[in-house]
C-alpha cells in the first residue's frame, strides 16, 4: 500500500498528540501519589499510542518513492509561508526512532522522578512533539520553529529536575544553540527574499546564488554544528549530559543530536550544493580532529556519563564525515549511524542511571566487579559497550564501515584517521568496562546492590534485541532510506557537475 491511500492527517496526528497528553495531564489537578501515579500513566499510553500511530506511516510507506509522502499543506501566514508537513526515506527513520525511544524514557522515570512528576511529563511531551514536527517539517519557518521550540523544554528537564550545577548547564546548553540559531534565521529571511517562498521542495529545485550560498551554508552549519554538536562546539555536551536527568540524556545523546547531522542532509548538501563542496575539506578536518580528540579526551574522564558524552562526540564525526563524502554509501552510512547512536547512546545511559539510582553517584572509581552481583547488568552493559565500539555483528558496525568506505573514497586522509579513533574507541569503552564491571567486589558500599528489576528489565531488552537485530539484518533501515539518498546523491553529483562544467571555459 502507497502513501496515497492516507486520507488523514496522519503526520499532523503523530506530531500533535503528545500535546493532547500533556494537556490530560494538566487537567488532572493535584500534588497527592494519586494524581502523580495518574500523570505517568498518561504520559506513558500518550507515548505508546503516538508509538503505535506512527507505525502506521511505515506499513504505508512507499520506498520506492523518492519524494515526500503523507504531504500536508494549509496556507499559514504570509504569502509563500505555509503550514507544510511530509516526510521522506531521510526523515522517517528519525521520526520512529524518536517516537519509539519515548516510552522507555517515561519508563525510566517512573521511580527516578519524585519532584513535580506532572510537569516533567508535560515537558516530555511537549519536547516529543517538537522533535517530531522538526523532521516533518516542509517550510523553513515552520522547521524553524519546531527546531528552536525544542530547546525550551529541555532548558527546563536539566535546569528543574538536573544535577547540582544543572543551572549552569541548561543555560551552557540554552546560549550556545540559541546563537547558532539566531545566524540561521537571518539566512532563512535571505532565502525567502531570494526565491519568494520558504518552502523545502520548492527551495531545493531553486537555484541560489554563490555568494548567498556560501553565507547561507555558513549560517546554517553555525546552528547545526551547535546541536551535533561538532568540535569545538561540543563543550556544552558532557555539562549538559552530567547534569541532566537519566530520560534527559537519552533524549538529547538519541534524538536532538540527530537534529544537526539531519539539518545538513535536508539543507546543506541539496540547497547548497556550490558551498558544500567548497567547505568539504573544512568538514573533513573538523570530523576527523572530532573523531581522534573527543576519544582521547573520554580516556581521560573520572565521571561514566562524560565518558559517554564525549564517545557522542566523536561518533557524530563520523556521521558528518559520512554526509559531506557525498556518495550513497556515505551518506546511506551516515542515516544509519544516527539510527544506531540513538539505540545504542540512549541505552548507555539507561545503563547508567540504572546503578546511578542505587549508588547516587558515577564516579568510575565507586563501581567495580558488578559482575559478582549484577550478571544480567554486565551482559546488557557488554552488547551496548560493543554497539558503541562497533563491533560486527553490532548495529554499530554498520554505520561506521559505511561511512569509512564513503569517506575513503573522497578522501583516503580522512578515512585513515577516522579509523585510528576506531582504536581509541575500543580503548575507552573497554576500560570503562573493566573498571565497572570486572575486578574484585572490595567496595562494601556494592555488596548490598540488586541486579536489574523487572521494569528496568523492559527498558534495556528491547533495545538489546534492537542493537543486534539491525547489526545482523539492517536492510529495512537502509532499504527506507535507499530512493530518497539515491535522489539526493544523484541531484548533488548533477549540481557539481554542472558548477565544474561552467568553471573550464
Amino acid at each position: 500500500m502507497t502513501a496515497s491511500v492516507v486520507t488523514w492527517p496522519i503526520l499532523s496526528v503523530v506530531t500533535f498528540l503528545p500535546v493532547l497528553g500533556a494537556i490530560l495531564i494538566y487537567l488532572s489537578r493535584g500534588d497527592d501519589e494519586a494524581a502523580r501515579g495518574n500523570a505517568r500513566w498518561i504520559a506513558l499510553w500518550t507515548t505508546v499510542i503516538t508509538f503505535g500511530v506512527s507505525l502506521i506511516l511505515v506499513l504505508r510507506f512507499d520506498a520506492a518513492m523518492p519524494g515526500f509522502q503523507f504531504v500536508e499543506k494549509v496556507d499559514w501566514l504570509a504569502n509563500g509561508i505555509s503550514y507544510h508537513m511530509g516526510v521522506d526515506g531521510i526523515s522517517l527513520p528519525f521520526v520512529i526512532l524518536t517516537t519509539a525511544l519515548m516510552p522507555f524514557c517515561i519508563v525510566a522515570s517512573w521511580k527516578s522522578i519524585t519532584l513535580r512528576v506532572r510537569e516533567y511529563m508535560m515537558a516530555f511531551l511537549f519536547l516529543e512533539a517538537l522533535m517530531i514536527g522538526t523532521f516533518s517539517a516542509l517550510d523553513l519557518v515552520l522547521f524553524y520553529l519546531f527546531f528552536e521550540g525544542g530547546l525550551i523544554p529541555m532548558f527546563l528537564i536539566i535546569g528543574v529536575w538536573g544535577g547540582p550545577r544543572r543551572v549552569y548547564a541548561s543555560f551552557k546548553f540554552f546560549l550556545y544553540t540559541l546563537l547558532g540559531s539566531v545566524l540561521m534565521l537571518l539566512a532563512i529571511m535571505a532565502l525567502y527574499l531570494n526565491a519568494g517562498t520558504t518552502d523545502i521542495p520548492t527551495l531545493m529545485q531553486t537555484a541560489v546564488p554563490r555568494n548567498l550560498q556560501i553565507w547561507a551554508w555558513l549560517a546554517f552549519f553555525a546552528s547545526f554544528a551547535v546541536k551535533m554538536p561538532m568540535w569545538p562546539v561540543h563543550t556544552w555536551l558532557p555539562d549538559a549530559h552530567v547534569e541532566a536527568p537519566t530520560a534527559g540524556s537519552v533524549v538529547l545523546a538519541a534524538i536532538l543530536l540527530k537534529m544537526g547531522g539531519y539539518g545538513f542532509l535536508r539543507f546543506s548538501l541539496p540547497m547548497f550544493p556550490e558551498a558544500s563542496i567548497y567547505f568539504t575539506p573544512l568538514m573533513f578536518a573538523l570530523s576527523a580532529i572530532a573523531i581522534i580528540y573527543t576519544s582521547l579526551v573520554a580516556l581521560m574522564q573520572e565521571d561514566i556519563k562524560k565518558l559517554i558524552a564525549y564517545s557522542s562526540v566523536a561518533h557524530m564525526g563520523f556521521v558528518t564525515m559520512g554526509i559531506f563524502a557525498g556518495n550513497t554509501q556515505g551518506v546511506a552510512g551516515s542515516v544509519f549511524q544516527m539510527i544506531s547512536h540513538g539505540v545504542v547512546s540512549g541505552a548507555l545511559f539507561l545503563c547508567v542511571g540504572i546503578v546511578y539510582d542505587r549508588m547516587h553517584t558515577r564516579e568510575i572509581a565507586a563501581y567495580g566487579g558488578l559482575v559478582n552481583r549484577m550478571p544480567l547488568y554486565a551482559v546488557t552493559f557488554m552488547v551496548f559497550t560493543m554497539a558503541n565500539v562497533g563491533l560486527p555483528g553490532t548495529s554499530g558496525f554498520v554505520g561506521e564501515f559505511m561511512t569509512l568506505l564513503g569517506t575513503f573514497k573522497a578522501s583516503v586522509t580522512t578515512a585513515t584517521f577516522a579509523t585510528l579513533g576506531v582504536i581509541l574507541s575500543a580503548a575507552y569503552a573497554l576500560w570503562l568496562y573493566r573498571k565497572v564491571v570486572f575486578g574484585k567486589l572490595t567496595k562494601p558500599s556494592l555488596a548490598s546492590i540488586k541486579d536489574l528489576t523487572l521494569r528496568e528489565s523492559l527498558t534495556l531488552v528491547p533495545l538489546l534485541i534492537l542493537t543486534i537485530l539491525l547489526g545482523i539484518y539492517p536492510k529495512p533501515v537502509l532499504d527506507m532510506s535507499a530512493a530518497s539518498i539515491q535522489q539526493l546523491v544523484t541531484n548533488y553529483s548533477t549540481a557539481i557537475s554542472a558548477v565544474k562544467a561552467a568553471a573550464l571555459p
